[in-house]
């Protein structure tokens, strides 16, 4: 003890008490007493630093071991700072601090394997949690063994190369859990599935003798589990059973604010652009404070860039340009984040300062260019520059040479009717597959397509190379050797005609079919009728069921009435009468007898006597004016129809209509 006095004797009995009873702030009154009586007592401050630790004043405890570092040393309390220092997330802070120790205990080995972890340096820290777990034999090897699996599970996601299998047991649900983890990197989600039912059951079993635990608190320990359960289901393209999941965990409200973070983003993707108002809302469970020290620096940028999409969704253009700005900064290389911004232009009309966005993206980063450039092709194609989107195609050093590049680029010259350079394009791919993968499948396939493509377009003189090849490499195909003799036979007919010579017999290309199994099988659309049997052999029947057939006498065909047999038909009796030489037409100016249209009420007989054409003195041309006095109404009998009056019945025969009577209601009236 630093000071023999009586009194702080009693106060470190009381401190010593107070540490095995877990109370560490009644141990830290006392640690004070005792400073208040020793300022510089070294035992004392280490003890109110760990005192503090325990009670999770980090900051506290980081500003004393600061300001007595002199007394403290480097080396007495540099587990303590290291730790401070990771749980107020300065996690490089205390990468320096564990390094610069002079000695590496094994708690300062855990530590530095959880620091490691945090920066994502997966391979160092498998290999501090392997030495821990190879040399380290105490109660806390479970728990480095979920550590050394959780890290598995992140390279298997996060890493460059996959990890090898290191044979963990999985007798604990986080161990089962961190495999299924490490299966989903790897692509197999339906046993990475099975997995994590596995981990729920052993979840269930290790709480079921628990009394403190409630099945809520069961259920808020089984989020994760479900979560991870949505996310393959997501994956496999449930998206409603995924999306209930995902609402289950939401409502538990669990207190991992890295897992609702992640549980509302994988939410938000499965609405994209519909649902919009559901996602505004999920969209704040990713703002939550301490998401950035919880979540990995990949799953940070893929809630970032989906909030920019969301804003881009719902119309915010500044918060779009704004997040997407960010996230560039952040990843200089990354080409998200232009893809972002340059979306966002299209969806506001300005295509050129798009195209003019990715191509200076596309030079500042070659690396990255391929999907660049492919975008800026679709964006010339939607403006109607095919040969523009042709070229940029062509640059990519990376695809051109592919088949569906080929393919592509050989439509679109196509469409322009460019057929030189389609089948520069076609050349270009051959030569490449030429000096790389000779003969191989895709380089024969590329020469057949060339071939064919050029007899397409009338090129039989360019075809003529490529099918020989193909020929040299399968001389049984009779059906190239047909295209090679046709092609040669428009350039050169001899070397056709010595062609020919190659071409099996028609007797042995002929098959061997049996036309009539053939004609009269099940599917055929026309059945030979067969030959009736001669009368030799029918067999006789009885006479009481003869039946005799009459046969039908042959009925001439009619003839006109005033057939002439003798007379020479007429040789245009097929044509139609319009066609026909000596058709002059109808004759015109025999007008049909008209009825007279008149006052309502006039008599059909007038008629004939109002035809002019019937009167003989009528005049063959129409009266001229003023002479129509000279022919009176009563000279020829007949009244004009204006003058026309209808015939009356008479009085006695004039029948009255009878008016019907008005009904009357029940009241009188």
């Amino acid at each position: 003890m630093a000071s023999g006095g009586g009194h702080v004797a009693a106060l470190w009995t009381e401190v010593n008490r107070c540490g095995q009873n877990g109370d560490f702030a009644r141990a830290l009154k006392a640690v004070n007493k005792i400073l208040h009586e020793a300022k510089d007592d070294i035992t004392a401050l280490h003890c109110k630093v760990v005192c503090l630790v325990q009670n999770s004043s980090f900051k506290e405890a980081l500003n004393v071991m600061n300001n007595y570092s002199k007394l403290l040393g480097n080396d007495l309390v540099v587990f303590e700072k290291a730790y401070c220092e990771y749980r107020l997330n300065r996690v490089e802070s205390a990468l320096k601090t564990i390094e610069a120790a002079s000695e590496q205990t094994d708690k300062l080995k855990e530590l530095y394997g959880q620091v490691l972890y945090r920066l994502e340096r997966y391979d160092e820290c498998k290999a501090v949690y392997t030495d821990l777990i190879r040399n380290s034999q105490d109660e806390y090897e479970e728990e480095r063994k979920t550590n050394l699996s959780a890290v598995v599970a992140a390279m298997s996601q996060w890493g460059e190369s996959s990890p090898e299998d290191l044979g963990l047991s999985e007798t604990t649900y986080e161990l089962c859990y961190n495999a299924a983890c490490s299966l989903i990197g790897q692509g197999q989600l339906t046993e990475a599935l099975n997995k994590l039912q596995q981990a729920e059951e052993l979840c269930r079993v290790s709480f079921a003798d628990d009394t403190d635990m409630t099945e809520e608190d069961i259920e808020s320990e089984l989020a994760v589990i479900h979560s991870q359960m949505a996310y393959i289901m997501q994956l496999q393209g449930r998206t409603e059973e995924a999306l209930q999941r995902y609402n289950q965990v939401i409502k538990l409200k669990p207190s991992d604010v890295g897992l609702l973070a992640v549980t509302a983003n994988n939410i938000i993707t499965i609405n994209k652009d519909q649902n919009v108002f559901d996602s505004k809302k999920k969209v704040k469970l990713t703002s939550t404070d301490g998401v950035e020290h919880k979540l990995a620096r990949r799953q940070l940028q893929a809630i970032d860039f989906n909030k920019a999409l969301l804003a881009m969704y719902t119309n915010q253009a500044e918060q779009c340009r704004k997040l997407a700005s960010g996230l560039q900064t952040q990843n200089p290389g990354q080409p998200r984040p232009v893809l972002v911004q340059v979306a966002q232009l299209c969806r506001e009309k300005q295509h050129s300062k798009a195209i003019e966005q990715l191509q200076q993206f596309a030079e500042q980063h070659p690396e990255s260019a391929s999907g660049i450039k492919m975008t800026m092709a679709q964006l010339y194609l939607t403006q109607g520059h095919v040969t523009k989107a042709c070229d940029t195609l062509r640059s990519i050093g990376d695809f051109k040479h592919k088949q569906g590049m080929v393919s592509a680029l050989v439509s679109m010259y196509s469409h322009e009717e460019d057929i030189d350079s389609a089948i520069e394009v076609f050349s270009q791919a051959i030569q490449h597959y030429q000096s790389q993968q000779s003969g191989s499948p895709t380089h024969l396939a590329l020469v057949r397509e060339a071939a064919n493509f050029k007899l397409k377009h009338g090129r039989k003189r360019e075809a003529i190379s490529d099918l020989e090849q193909l020929w040299k490499q399968n001389p049984k195909d009779i059906r190239m050797l047909a295209q090679l003799i046709s092609a040669y036979s428009v350039v050169d007919a001899d070397k056709a005609k010595s062609l020919s010579k190659h071409l099996p017999s028609p007797d042995s290309m002929a098959l061997k079919v049996d036309v009539e199994e053939l004609e009269n099988s099940h599917g055929a659309t026309y059945i030979r009728k067969k030959a009736a049997k001669p009368a030799g052999d029918a067999v006789p029947k009885e006479q009481g069921n003869v039946e005799i057939k009459k046969k039908r006498k042959k009925k001439k065909g009619k003839l006109p009435k005033n057939f002439d047999p003798k007379a020479t038909p007429d040789p245009e009796r097929w044509l139609p009468m319009r066609e026909r030489t000596y058709y002059r037409g109808k004759k015109k100016g025999k007008k049909k007898e008209q009825v007279g249209k008149g006052t309502q009420g006039t008599t059909a007989g007038g008629s004939a006597d109002l035809d002019a054409s019937k009167t003989a003195s009528s005049p063959p041309t129409s009266p001229r004016p003023g002479s129509a006095s000279s022919s009176a109404p009563g000279a020829s009998g007949a009244v004009p129809p204006r003058q026309q009056k209808p015939a009356t019945a008479s009085g006695a025969t004039r029948k009255k209509v009878p008016q019907k009577k008005k009904k009357s209601g029940k009241g009188g009236w």
